[in-house]
């Protein structure tokens, strides 16, 4: 009877042993497993702290002075009727600060993501030049003029731009000339409110070929 008793125990002893080794065995996988997570979430945390970090870094940069309006090598060639096309490519990108622009007015290059509101506007302040350049790129024409401007070419201006979609004008003081036409890539000076260059210039520009996004929106965009 004794040998049978202790035949017995020693299967039963045994299970215990391999289910016990088996258990230390599971929890060995278990802890492989959870420092296997926590080690790749630790690179993906550094990973993404990393990107971030040059994110920052990146847009501080960006954010740094002035951006250069690609087209700063070019220039004004004048045909015969006194309109000046730029030579230079001008870039059309959209940035969220100051340009410096190798023109003034300037007729083009990187500019505000919104437009200054062109649909027959006219501001008796100086408006942003990044959100004009934006409104020419929808095929604006932006009269500009400066305190030697006769007053009633003023008026007659704001007239004119009152009653024309794809038009806006503001004072720009430090341009060369008293009044000036812009269009995107173009350019030129008149005389007066009555010059006949400012129906011509209008007729041509106002949603004209050189429109680089023809029919764009001149409402619902940057008002002052």
């Amino acid at each position: 009877m004794g040998s049978a008793k202790k035949t017995s125990a020693a299967p039963a002893k045994d299970r215990r042993d391999r289910i016990e080794e088996m258990r230390r065995a599971e929890r060995a996988r278990a802890r492989r497993g959870r420092i296997a997570v926590i080690s790749v979430s630790t690179v993906v945390v550094a990973a993404l702290i990393g990107v971030t970090a040059w994110a920052v870094t990146k847009s501080g940069d960006d954010d740094k002075g002035d951006a250069k309006a690609s087209g700063a090598s070019g220039h004004f060639s004048y045909d015969k009727d006194g309109v000046g096309t730029w030579s230079g490519k001008l870039a059309r990108n959209h940035v969220g600060k100051k340009v410096a622009y190798p023109m003034n007015p300037p007729v083009g290059g990187d500019h505000n993501p919104v437009w200054m509101n062109c649909n027959g506007d006219v501001y008796e302040k100086a408006v942003p030049n990044e959100n004009a350049v934006h409104a020419l790129e929808h095929g604006s024409v932006w009269v500009t003029y400066n305190d030697k401007a006769a007053d009633k070419d003023v008026r007659a201006l704001a007239s004119k731009v009152k009653s024309t979609p794809y038009s806006l004008m503001s004072p720009v003081q430090d341009q060369k000339d008293p009044i000036m036409l812009s269009a995107w890539g173009h350019q030129r000076t008149v005389r007066s409110a009555a010059d006949p260059a400012v129906a011509s210039f209008f007729s041509t520009y106002v949603q004209g070929k050189q429109t680089p996004e023809p029919g764009a929106s001149c409402s619902g965009g940057l008002a002052k």
